[in-house]
């Protein structure tokens, strides 16, 4: 074991100065007996084992017995690291500060969400002109726990009508009720088994909404293959919904959404077999038996109107444009050959918005937002001057709002919200939290740095201002690189702690993501993703090139997409990091596509049914797959939640067996499984700040550091 090293940080150190050892981690540990099913898969002539697939089986009592002694062993792990608490009061007393969102107005009144601080969900308030504001919906109330959140909310045209989705335990099967905003009372039966859906008004007569049929056997893991579009009028039966879309054998779409134009003038819908691309189609509402009109036949673009005038569509598309661009059509003959360019293809990837009789076109130039305003007729207007560098977001809203509102954000910037005259360009402070964090003594640095096959890669590094790079300073390096999702600079007061501590928070924004537009999506999929475990390899070597940190100072982490990404560097490359976080992530790539809407994934990964090929590679870097007896993995926590119905709980809970049974020495490899929580989506306050005390603390642990410094304690006690 290691001697303690002290690391000094602004005169402050993270972990005491006298030497000490990890006594924690002398002894494997003892980890409960994972039972081993003589279970096999064939692909394509090659028989692969799979003796946890047991473990699949969400509603066995086997397997139910299985979670509750792994967390018996993981959190009486987490409770023997003696400064756990004190980093858990620390998170909680700086997330104790008012959060607000911007303020919107539907019908007479102005809504807004706001959290006192502490509460475990947002609290929709409301007022009229220049009264005070009352409390319209309170989710906190929905459960004693918490762990029942609000999921969507939309008003009818006239604002008098609200219809809201609430979310169980994290899943995202979700209900729907219809409220009279004046009299907050709730108007019908409650429609549910309702999932992947927003809900979208037509007048005040009633609403479309998207789900599946209910799966046979578990509503949290079986296949969801065959997505639905309803149309519920007010005061029916949900037995007596419409279907507009959706349910022929013929034509199967996984994700099917429909929404209507704001003058209740067209329906639109697309239609999805992945996650990327789509089908594009129109219904004019103001004719009646009006028939579908075809806009896009085909999903090799994702492609959706962002506005209207009349017959005139707005539509933003990548189809021949890799970063996105803006057309206009004549709904009468909307197809791809009579399209005009509108806001045409830049070298920046485009993500626009449209409000108050104006567009926005917010640009990425290397992960940092630009926006450019332009009128309805294409005429350039101005460059939108933001408050500095970071992430913007918002300017989207009615046409007829005379004020727009605008978030904005980075790493050490918690986000504030402006208010903005679209008329004049004028940028107004609306409102700033008031936060324990002195963001000004921090920085980020952007940097670039060569991947494996020399492609560059940005990366933004955030760290106490003086950080001294001796190699010795904490670091977590997060990724995601998948599904054209993009990284952009956001405050996070878990992170906030972490820097407090003089850690460093490094995030590249690897291929996979949408940074650049789809060639760099497209170059993190299928027979390419290893293009993106590589990014993250490069990242993580950078950061121990340029001193930063070093590989017994490092932890790797991230979720979901960004799960696989942990398990399939920390498989590959186990000596690089000392600590691997991976959070409910995709780690049996060989049946991934067979649990809930998995399938819709392949896009990005392909599937082990697709060809040998595929299989093989697959199979190369599936996380279950490939970890070996006799290696020394770094010491690993796990996390995931029992109710996560979209990457299911069984992707962790196999990966952690297989961790368990091969590991080599004394790193410990630990899987913590929340309960009543899924993907993440509506997670209370308090769940969330006592998993963010466990992964620091088995960070910190696992790096040998025996207590926090004495600024933080400061912090905790004043």
């Amino acid at each position: 074991m290691k001697k303690l090293l002290s690391i000094v940080v602004l005169g402050a150190t993270i972990a005491s100065c006298t030497t000490a050892e990890n006594k924690q981690n002398l002894e494997p540990l003892n980890y409960p007996t994972t039972k081993k099913v003589d279970t096999i898969n064939n692909y394509f002539g090659t028989d692969v084992k799979d003796p946890y697939r047991w473990l699949e089986d969400d509603m066995s009592e086997e397997t139910g017995d299985w979670v509750a002694s792994q967390n018996k062993v993981t959190f009486g792990y987490l409770e023997n690291i003696p400064y756990r608490d004190e980093l858990k009061n620390r998170l909680e007393k700086l997330w104790n500060y008012e959060k607000i969102g911007a303020p919107f107005v539907e019908g007479e009144y102005t809504y807004s969400y706001k959290n006192d601080g502490l509460q475990n969900q947002y609290v929709v308030y409301r007022h009229k002109g220049d009264e005070k504001a009352e409390v319209f919906l309170d989710p906190n109330t929905f459960s004693d726990d918490g762990t029942v959140s609000l999921a969507g909310l939309s008003f009818s045209r006239s604002g008098k009508l609200a219809a809201y989705s609430i979310s169980e335990g994290g899943s995202d099967w979700r209900k729907i009720l219809v409220m009279d905003v004046e009299s907050k009372e709730i108007m019908e039966d409650t429609l549910v088994d309702v999932k992947f859906s927003g809900v979208s008004w037509f007048k005040n007569e009633g609403f479309y909404y998207s789900s599946y049929d209910k799966p046979k056997g578990s509503e949290l893991s079986a296949k969801t293959d065959q997505h639905k579009v309803y149309y519920h009028k007010l005061g029916t039966h949900q037995k007596e919904d419409v279907l507009i879309y959706g349910g022929t054998d013929a034509e199967k779409h996984r994700y099917v959404g429909a929404g209507v134009s704001e003058d209740d003038r067209y329906l639109v819908l697309t239609a999805s077999i992945s996650t990327s691309g789509n089908k594009l189609f129109i219904k004019d509402l103001t004719k009646k038996n009006s028939k579908f009109v075809t806009v896009v036949d085909h999903t090799d673009s994702d492609t959706y109107p962002i506005d209207n005038v009349g017959s005139k569509l707005y539509i933003v598309t990548n189809l021949n444009a890799p970063n996105k661009k803006i057309v206009t059509v004549d709904a009468s003959n909307p197809t791809p050959d009579n399209w005009v360019d509108f806001i045409p293809e830049t070298e920046h990837v485009l993500s626009p918005s449209s409000g108050g009789g104006y567009f926005f076109a917010e640009y990425m130039v290397d992960a940092v937002s630009k926006v450019k305003q332009y009128d309805f007729d294409g005429k350039f207007i101005r460059d939108v001057e933001l408050p500095g560098i970071g992430n913007a977001g918002g300017f989207g809203g009615k046409k007829d709002a005379k004020i727009d509102y605008y978030s904005f954000t980075n790493y050490s910037t918690p986000g504030s919200i402006y208010k903005f005259n679209a008329d004049t360009g004028t940028s107004e402070l609306y409102w700033q939290p008031t936060i324990d964090f002195k963001s000004d003594e921090y920085e980020s640095k952007q940097v670039f740095y060569n991947s494996k096959d020399g492609t560059k890669v940005p990366m933004i590094i955030t760290y106490k201002k003086g950080l001294e790079l001796n190699g010795k300073n904490p670091t977590i390096l997060y990724g995601y690189g998948g599904f054209n999702v993009s990284l952009n600079p956001g405050f996070s007061v878990t992170n906030a702690v972490w820097m407090e501590m003089g850690g460093v928070y490094a995030v590249p924004n690897l291929r996979g993501g949408g940074e650049y537009g789809k060639k760099w999506h497209v170059a993190g999929t299928k027979l390419q993703k290893q293009n993106v475990f590589d990014d993250f390899i490069a990242a993580a070597e950078y950061l121990i090139t340029e001193k930063y940190t070093s590989s017994d100072y490092l932890a790797i982490r991230g979720g979901s997409n960004g799960g696989l990404l942990v398990g399939a560097t920390m498989t590959q490359r186990p000596e690089l990091m000392k600590v691997a976080l991976p959070a409910v992530g995709v780690m049996d790539m060989l049946r991934y596509h067979t649990f809930t809407a998995g399938a819709g994934w392949a896009y990005d990964y392909g599937t082990a049914n697709d060809d040998k090929e595929m299989f093989e590679y697959l199979k190369g870097y599936s996380p279950v797959h490939n970890v070996n007896e006799g290696v020394a993995y770094p010491a690993t926590l796990v996390t995931t939640g029992d109710h996560d119905d979209r990457v299911v709980p069984a992707h962790s809970f196999k990966f952690a067996a297989e961790l368990q049974a091969k590991q080599k020495g004394t790193n410990p490899t630990l899987i913590r499984i929340e309960t009543d929580a899924g993907h993440g989506a509506g997670t209370p306050v308090s769940k969330r700040i006592e998993q963010a005390a466990d992964i620091f603390s088995f960070t910190l642990n696992n790096m040998g550091f025996e207590e926090l410094p004495s600024a933080t304690k400061e912090k905790v006690k004043g």
